[in-house]
């Protein structure tokens, strides 16, 4: 399936194909604060619509993903990052997906603010 996804103000707009299983929903400082729910998808399974030169990218605690946001709205819709192999990957904010129930979306907690 291909979802479409956007900011707020939708400056910032993306396609994603795939199955969404279940969203990871983190508490570490950052992502409880923006209320993200994730969704791990390989890089190649997310299309870019926006110039990248165009986000701004914030990173915290390891720099593991780099969480790109839209500088007009501040809403962050993904993030880019590796997998544990070193593959490729993008974590969609599924918060920001056309058409998607957020509740009836499986959560898996992960203690983020624990590592």
């Amino acid at each position: 399936m291909n979802y479409q996804g956007s900011c707020h103000c939708g400056r910032t707009r993306f396609e994603v194909h795939g199955e969404i299983g279940p969203v990871i929903d983190c508490n570490c400082s950052h992502c409880s604060r923006k209320g993200v729910l994730w969704w791990f998808v390989p890089r190649q399974a997310m299309t870019l619509k926006t110039d990248e030169a165009e986000l701004s990218t914030y990173f915290f605690n390891k720099h593991v993903i780099q969480h790109k946001f839209c500088p007009t709205c501040g809403c962050q819709p993904f993030g880019l990052g590796t997998d544990p192999a070193g593959n490729p990957t993008a974590a969609i904010n599924a918060r920001c997906l056309e058409g998607v129930e957020i509740n009836k979306l499986k959560r898996m907690a992960y203690g983020g603010r624990s590592k």
